[in-house]
């Protein structure tokens, strides 16, 4: 059974930081390309950086030079830092566990809030 099980969402106030973690179980990590999507009310859900297993990393042109998504594959955790945070950053949080081989395998985490405010 695959899980992803995110973790670190909080009510912090703008300017501050976040780590976001996400652990998961049930799939070959290494081999997996991760990511953070998020979804803010009545926004669709958007992806906010992703991590393949060869190390490229993608990010909304809205978190780059603020968040940094990175990962240990010997913890089966990915990471997301979130830096000098906005409150449009306000959303909850996604883990997402993506493969492509003859059949694409997609998994997601139940999320975890992020609320910026002061």
């Amino acid at each position: 059974q695959v899980q992803l099980v995110e973790s670190g969402g909080a009510l912090v106030q703008p300017g501050g930081s976040l780590r976001l973690s996400c652990a998961a179980s049930g799939i070959t990590f290494s081999t997996y390309s991760m990511g953070w999507n998020r979804q803010a009310p009545g926004k669709q859900r958007e992806l906010v950086a992703g991590l393949t297993s060869d190390g490229t990393t993608t990010y909304l042109d809205s978190v780059k030079g603020r968040f940094t998504i990175s990962r240990d594959n010997a913890k089966n955790t990915v990471f997301l830092q979130m830096n000098s945070l906005k409150p449009e950053d306000t959303a909850v949080y996604y883990c997402n566990a993506r493969r492509y081989t003859v059949v694409t395998y997609n998994y997601w985490g139940q999320g975890t809030q992020v609320t910026v405010s002061s």
